[in-house]
């Protein structure tokens, strides 16, 4: 009962990569940057199950950025010719590699990553992609001109890596969607559409991730503008209900998301998020253990999962691990409060 997961990143050490950004640049090239990658996972690994985590990931620690770390595998896309891009409905610009071509897979992505993970933990493993929304959100397309038609040839692309994810013995695979907060519409519509696609034909555990973003201050504000009841979920999680993935993650600590919302995912699990990525305090686990209360109104106990609001690649190390911490001990402390 509430096992512990986080949302996907975690912070890269100084010595892998620049500290305290979203798309930080490497600290070394060719062998020495692979093997670096290799130690902060297994860096990570180690702090993850010390913390008293429960379902491991690897941190993200082999990718730049959560949505790139995949497209570097991905042949028609130009990374030599970057454009500058307002992305997530111009919440901020970035800039962003263009589809030129059909979009084909040069090889396995995520295999050096995932069997080093399976091999180096006991515990279940979690890895994460992006969702095909969220992957047309943040490149420009230069070659199919309709943005359904891309996110389903991304999705194409998701599938077959994902089921050789599985095969690598990944527990469950998650599909990160903040672009459902942003696109609530198309992402009812055909969003939901294209993350089915990507899971296509997966028996291990399913999971899509939708959050309010990283702890940046285009995120910040932007929330700071939302006003006083976040609702974005409510236009989504209804599609979510009827589709074929099992689990979903959302924002709840210190977020306006109305904690009902959640009675909407009906039989659905549900990754609650009971850590703040966008502030440096450490929550208690008391406070921990009072945010799993609060959505025991509306998510069974079999069903509840503690987890991160998001990643927390950009925040400081030391604050993360923290962090972990505390949600492990309010996750143990709400067993004892709810758990007969």
């Amino acid at each position: 009962m509430f096992d512990t997961t986080i949302a996907g990143s975690l912070p890269k050490p100084a010595w892998l990569a620049e500290t305290n950004k979203l798309w930080p640049q490497w600290q070394a090239q060719g062998a020495a940057l692979t093997q670096a990658k290799k130690d902060a996972t297994l860096l990570w690994i180690k702090e993850q199950e010390d913390a008293g985590l429960d379902i491991i990931g690897d941190g993200e620690q082999s990718r730049q950025h959560f949505v790139h770390g995949f497209l570097e595998q991905v042949e028609g896309i130009d990374f030599e010719h970057k454009v500058k891009m307002g992305i997530r409905d111009n919440r901020y610009d970035a800039m962003v590699p263009q589809v030129v071509a059909p979009l084909r897979l040069k090889g396995r992505v995520h295999a050096l990553e995932a069997q080093f993970l399976r091999a180096h933990t006991k515990k279940k493993i979690k890895f994460t992609l992006p969702g095909p929304m969220t992957i047309v959100d943040t490149v420009a397309d230069r070659h199919y001109g309709d943005k359904v038609k891309m996110a389903m040839a991304f999705a194409e692309l998701l599938n077959q890596e994902a089921l050789a994810l599985q095969a690598d013995g990944v527990d469950i695979i998650q599909f990160d969607e903040p672009a459902f907060n942003v696109y609530m519409k198309e992402a009812a519509d055909w969003g939901v559409k294209a993350l089915e696609r990507a899971a296509q034909g997966l028996t291990c555990t399913t999971a899509v991730h939708i959050c309010y973003g990283y702890g940046i201050q285009a995120n910040v504000d932007w929330k700071n503008n939302l006003g006083q009841e976040w609702r974005q979920y409510e236009l989504v999680f209804p599609a979510l209900a009827k589709s074929s993935i099992q689990q979903v993650s959302l924002e709840c600590y210190h977020s306006h998301v109305p904690p009902d919302l959640m009675k909407l995912l009906a039989d659905k699990d549900v990754m609650v998020g009971v850590i703040d990525v966008a502030s440096d305090e450490v929550e208690t686990a008391e406070q921990v253990a009072d945010t799993i209360g609060k959505a025991l109104q509306f998510v069974p106990k079999n069903r509840l999962f503690p987890c991160t609001n998001c990643g927390l690649a950009p925040m400081d190390r030391d604050v993360a691990l923290k962090k972990l911490k505390a949600l492990a001990q309010g996750a143990a402390l709400a067993r004892q409060r709810y758990g007969s």
